[in-house]
């Protein structure tokens, strides 16, 4: 089982979600978040005054799968995410000791679905 992970731009959620609906993963999580990475963020001015925003709005995405949809999850959220410039995100893949579906106490993969 593994946790996967992934930053993107708040834009692209619509396409990888279809990307994800598409591989059969339709089960996951979404989090607005913020962070700065490679984009160093910007300058703006308000009210004269110039400050920089270095903290830029993301979304966070997570998802279980078992392992042999990890390929596929991955390959769809590059797909749907990706636009060739720098902030299009992060992908993380963590593995996953255990999952318990609460209303029937499976355990496993057989829990995550």
């Amino acid at each position: 089982m593994k946790l996967v992970i992934a930053y993107i731009q708040p834009y692209k959620l619509d396409d990888v979600k279809k990307a994800l609906f598409d591989n059969g993963i339709n089960k996951m999580s979404v989090m607005t978040a913020l962070g700065c990475g490679q984009q160093m963020g910007y300058e703006e001015n308000y009210r004269g005054t110039p400050f920089e925003v270095n903290l830029l709005k993301k979304v966070r995405i997570e998802v279980a799968i078992n392992q042999e949809f990890e390929d596929r999850a991955i390959d769809a959220i590059v797909q749907g995410a990706k636009t060739g410039n720098i902030g299009d995100g992060k992908i993380f893949v963590l593995d996953l000791a255990e999952c318990v579906r609460i209303r029937t106490s499976e355990k496993g993969g057989v829990a995550i679905g």
